[in-house]
């Protein structure tokens, strides 16, 4: 079952799971995942604590005590998160030493409520670093333009960074220049930038989605033809960036100082459209370096069908460039495209966050002791 996901470990490719509830980790399940199919990591972002605390299983006698204790819903979701990703933390401690920390790692978000607002952003990453005090977290910050100076002030506290709603090119380049920046304020604190670690999650699939749907209602036969090639080609460009700031002066000053690459991860993998492989956005994004986040039924198709032929990356730059090109001259916006996408993308997770902070608070209610 694990061969394609063994070979996909093999060239480079670190394989998280887009998914985290306290099921998962009090069945054993995260643990198997972990020893069978390659899983080195954990991701979770507002929408995903939404369906894990929603659906009740597990959590009942926290929320029972909570309710006890007369704490905020604010609070108490905060306590349910960062108890998951704690323990989440712990099960993937073992993969954090083995890799010295470049793997192991398990995300949690700000309030995504915040995501246009640098210092409170920066104040929470501080307090979600604090609560969950495992060094193989990574606090995740969207890549808004406010979000840029947090996540430099943020690494330049030594706090490791997941940097997530990546859509464009040229956001891509605002975050490895956050994340270099941050790298130069941690070195000018003394602190060891052996220590501090970073992704860059771009998103992939909802690119299709979006730009397959203008393309569709040209409905010619060059816009049938250019459907399922966007979000491929953005990604690749992506690496190319990477390859690019990666081997700078800028950076090479400050890897002799100890520092990590930042990392760029593959999100929003799952397939949403039924006519492409389900597989589509990991076996045509393998390279170096780079992480897969995928929901569970990706990783299971991946395990199952995966077909990782090597490099799918690198040596792509010149047909992705032309596949935009071709995308521009047909009328369709790149610029507002990924712009639409990240409002989206916050909006999404406000609104599973505004969900949650509701479902919770009626649990609370429910198992309010009577005056």
């Amino acid at each position: 079952m694990t061969d394609a996901l063994k070979r996909l470990s093999e060239e480079g490719v670190a394989i998280w799971l887009d998914d985290l509830s306290r099921k998962r980790i009090t069945s054993g399940n995260l643990r198997e995942l972990i020893d069978d199919s390659h899983v080195v990591g954990v991701t979770t972002n507002p929408s995903i604590f939404q369906k894990a605390i929603s659906s009740g299983d597990g959590y009942e006698q926290q929320l029972s005590d909570l309710a006890v204790r007369k704490v905020t819903v604010e609070e108490a979701i905060r306590m349910i998160t960062t108890a998951d990703v704690r323990d989440a933390a712990d099960i993937l401690r073992p993969v954090f030493d083995a890799t010295d920390g470049q793997d192991g790692r398990v995300s949690i978000e700000v309030d995504p409520r915040l995501a246009h607002d640098t210092h409170a952003t920066v104040a929470e990453a501080k307090q979600l670093a604090w609560l969950v005090d495992r060094p193989n977290t990574l606090i995740k910050i969207p890549a808004t333009m406010a979000g840029l100076p947090a996540i430099s002030e943020t690494l330049g506290l030594g706090i490791s960074v997941n940097v997530t709603l990546i859509f464009s090119l040229e956001r891509y380049r605002a975050v490895m220049d956050a994340y270099l920046t941050g790298l130069e304020k941690a070195k000018a604190a003394g602190l060891d930038l052996s220590l501090i670690h970073s992704v860059a999650s771009f998103f992939v699939s909802r690119v299709d989605t979006e730009i397959d749907k203008r393309l569709d209602a040209l409905g010619t036969e060059e816009a049938k033809a250019l459907r399922g090639k966007a979000a491929l080609a953005n990604a690749r460009l992506a690496y190319q960036a990477y390859e690019e700031v990666f081997s700078s002066d800028r950076w090479l000053a400050l890897e002799k100082a100890g520092a990590n690459k930042q990392r760029p991860l593959w999100a929003s993998t799952g397939v949403k459209d039924p006519a492409y492989k389900d597989t589509l956005y990991v076996d045509d994004l393998v390279a170096p370096n780079t992480v897969n986040t995928m929901p569970e039924g990706t990783l299971e198709a991946a395990a199952d069908h995966g077909d990782v032929k090597g490099d799918t990356v690198r040596g792509t730059y010149e047909q992705a460039k032309a596949e935009l090109d071709a995308l521009a001259k047909l009328g369709i916006s790149y610029d507002e495209v990924v712009q639409l996408l990240e409002e989206e993308g916050v909006e999404k997770f406000e609104a599973s966050w505004n969900d949650l902070l509701k479902s919770t608070e009626a649990e609370l209610k429910r198992l309010a002791p009577e005056a």
